[in-house]
């Protein structure tokens, strides 16, 4: 089994590594630091025939977070799991990682032997998801999503490039629309996130950790 790790910590990413390195069957096929570098690392995989079967996907990351990265994988890469890390306080960016088609996820405490069972379950094609946090996550999910949960994949990447101070101008250019189409997702993430300005959303992107402070 070949796993990607994608962590913008350098020495999580490579402490998940040296679990990894002592499993049976399991091979590292690259590491990435970001949503980005991930997608990056992908298509350079897919070029060369080597794509993995799992992403062990870190959540909170500069650029592009897990939850966008991982709904870029699942439509780019449909073959290839993603297995999220996550902190306990983090349940709603979970539960949009989930909808976008993660295969399940682990703390980022876990050990070896849970690591293992993750990965194992994701390519067998089925779902791991640790217990105290699916306790959690059930009950917060039987009401209406609200905050970034409520935001798809591409609203989430408007959100932190309004929180880098781009326009809607550079938006478009950033990701190849057209300023109107750039336009209306900004006005759809304040509107989803019941802000008035692009300093508010700005904040509330810092303080999800989806941007770092400047």
């Amino acid at each position: 089994m070949r796993v990607l790790v994608v962590d913008d910590h350098s020495v999580v990413r490579r402490g998940v590594v040296s679990y990894l390195d002592v499993l049976d069957d399991v091979e590292v096929a690259g590491e990435a630091a970001d949503g980005r570098d991930a997608l990056d690392v992908l298509e350079r995989l897919h070029a060369a025939g080597a794509l993995p079967d799992v992403v062990l996907m870190d959540l909170q990351m500069p650029r592009m977070d897990g939850v966008a990265a991982t709904g870029e994988i699942a439509r780019r890469f449909p073959a290839v799991r993603v297995v999220i890390l996550t902190s306990f306080g983090e349940t709603e960016r979970v539960h949009a990682a989930l909808q976008q088609g993660a295969a399940g996820y682990l703390l980022k405490d876990a050990g070896a032997a849970e690591v293992a069972a993750a990965l194992y379950a994701a390519a067998r094609g089925e779902v791991f998801l640790d217990a105290a946090v699916a306790r959690r996550l059930t009950q917060e999910i039987r009401g209406p999503r609200i905050g970034l949960g409520a935001l798809t994949a591409r609203e989430r990447e408007i959100l932190v490039l309004v929180a880098a101070g781009l326009s809607n101008k550079e938006i478009a250019a950033e990701l190849v629309i057209s300023e109107r189409t750039a336009r209306t997702h900004v006005s759809n993430v304040l509107g989803k996130l019941n802000l008035s300005s692009r300093t508010q959303a700005a904040l509330v992107a810092v303080r999800e950790g989806l941007v770092e402070p400047s």
